[in-house]
C-alpha cells in the first residue's frame, strides 16, 4: 500500500529553491500530462478489504440465524423477523464500542479478543430489557487495511455473536489515512434484538423484597481503561509484559487487561425462562451503583453489601497503584460484577442453582427496601 503524503514529500525533496521532478505520460493524442492520482496513492486500498471480508467470510456464517436472508457482499444485511413467534414484538436497538481497551491491543499487536468486548457492551445491554438479540452491525476504522490484522479484529466479533446466539448481518471497515495511524483502529457495533411488549424488564417489575443477584465478571471488561493506562502504564511505568505474581500462572499485565468481556446474554435468557427475573443490570461505565440505580423505582432502595464477595486481584492493582478513593473505583469499575438480576425471594434459590448448574459464579448480594430510588454500598470488601 502506498501513501501519498510520505512518497510524495520524499520524491520533491531535491534541494531548496529546486524544481520537484514530475512523473509524465503520454496519452493517445501525444500530449503529455501528469501521471494520475489513484485511490491508493492517498493511502486508500480496496483490495486490501475485499481481501479481509474474503478471510472473514467462513466465521460471518457460522454466526448465521434461519432468519439472516442473502450472503456477504450485498448493500444491506437482510433479516426475516418470524412474526409468528411474537405477539406483540418489540425490537430493541443498542449501540457501542470497546474505548480505550484498544490501546492495549494495539500495543501487544493482540486482535482477536477485543471484537468479544465489542459484542459484550451491546448484547448484554440489549439483554438487560428481556430482549433477545437477533443480529449485529459492526463498524471498523482504522489507518491502514491490513488484511490479516481486520480479519483477527472480526473474527473476535463472529465469536462473540456465536457466544451470545446473534448473527453477525453486516458491517463495514474504513480507512482513514492522514487521519489514523496506520496501526491505530477503532470498532463499534450496533445490535438489534426483540421482546415480547408484556415481558419487557425493567424498574416497572422491582417490588420491596427482591433479591440481588450478582454475576461475576472475567474482569476488568471494557470500562476504566483510560485511568487504568493512566496509573500503571503512565505513573505507574509498568511493563504490559512485566508477570504479575497475584495474577497467577505466570499471566502478563497485557494479558490480564485483555481479558475479553464476558458475555452473559445466553444465560440470562434462559434464567428468564427458568426464574421469576423481574430486571437486570448491565454493569458497564458508572460501575454499580451507577447502573443498578437505572432499573430502581423513586420508592425503592437496593442495599449492596460488598463483604458478599472479593473483586479479582487487578483492581486492587490498579487501586493500591493509583492511590484511588473506593468511590471513584465504583464510580467507574464494575469491581468484579459484570451483571446483576433483581428477582423475586421465592425464587433466589431456583436462580443461583440454575446459574451454577450453567457455570455462572452467583450470589446473593444484597436486596430491595423502601427508600429513593438510591443504591446503599454496605460493607466492605475482604482484602489482602
Amino acid at each position: 500500500m502506498t501513501h501519498v503524503d510520505e512518497r510524495a514529500e520524499k520524491a520533491g525533496e531535491t534541494g531548496q529553491g529546486s524544481t520537484p521532478e514530475r512523473q509524465l505520460w503520454t496519452a493517445g493524442n501525444g500530449r503529455s500530462r501528469r501521471r494520475t492520482v489513484t485511490y491508493a496513492d492517498a493511502g486508500v486500498s480496496i483490495h486490501a478489504g475485499e481481501q479481509a471480508v474474503e478471510l472473514l467470510r467462513t466465521k460471518v456464517h457460522r454466526t448465521h440465524r434461519p432468519e439472516v436472508m442473502g450472503d456477504i457482499g450485498g448493500f444491506a444485511g437482510l433479516f426475516k423477523l418470524d412474526l409468528k413467534k411474537y405477539k406483540s414484538p418489540i425490537l430493541a436497538s443498542s449501540t457501542d464500542g470497546v474505548g480505550t481497551k484498544l490501546a492495549i491491543a494495539q500495543a501487544m499487536g493482540i486482535h482477536d479478543t477485543v471484537g468479544i468486548d465489542l459484542v459484550a457492551m451491546v448484547v448484554d445491554d440489549l439483554v438487560a430489557c428481556g430482549a433477545e438479540p437477533l443480529f449485529l452491525l459492526d463498524y471498523i476504522a482504522c489507518g491502514e487495511v491490513v488484511p490479516d490484522r481486520v480479519a483477527e479484529i472480526g473474527a473476535g466479533i463472529a465469536d462473540g455473536c456465536r457466544y451470545a446466539g446473534c448473527a453477525l448481518l453486516g458491517g463495514e471497515t474504513a480507512e482513514h489515512p492522514g487521519v489514523m495511524r496506520p496501526d491505530e483502529y477503532d470498532i463499534s457495533g450496533t445490535g438489534v434484538g426483540v421482546v415480547e411488549e408484556d415481558a419487557i424488564l425493567g424498574r416497572d417489575r422491582v417490588e420491596v423484597g427482591d433479591v440481588v443477584i450478582a454475576l461475576r465478571s472475567s474482569g476488568l471488561h471494557s470500562n476504566g481503561y483510560s485511568l487504568v493506562r493512566h496509573v500503571l502504564l503512565g505513573a505507574g511505568r509498568m511493563r504490559l509484559d512485566s508477570v504479575i505474581d497475584e495474577f497467577g500462572k505466570q499471566r502478563t499485565l497485557g494479558e490480564e487487561l485483555l481479558t475479553p468481556t464476558r458475555i452473559y446474554a445466553k444465560d440470562c435468557l434462559d434464567l428468564i425462562k427458568e426464574s421469576e427475573v423481574h430486571a437486570f443490570a448491565h454493569v458497564t461505565g458508572g460501575g454499580i451503583p451507577g447502573n443498578l440505580v437505572r432499573v430502581l423505582p423513586e420508592h425503592l432502595d437496593a442495599v449492596v453489601d460488598r463483604a458478599t464477595w472479593r473483586p479479582q486481584p487487578i483492581f486492587e492493582l490498579v487501586r493500591t497503584k493509583g492511590r484511588i478513593e473506593d468511590s471513584e473505583m465504583e464510580s467507574t469499575f464494575n469491581m468484579g460484577i459484570g451483571m446483576l438480576t433483581v428477582v423475586s425471594a421465592e425464587d433466589a434459590d431456583r436462580t443461583l442453582a440454575f446459574l451454577a448448574g450453567r457455570g455462572v459464579d452467583a450470589w446473593q448480594v444484597g436486596e430491595v427496601i423502601e427508600g429513593t430510588g438510591t443504591v446503599q454500598m454496605v460493607g466492605s470488601h475482604t482484602r489482602g
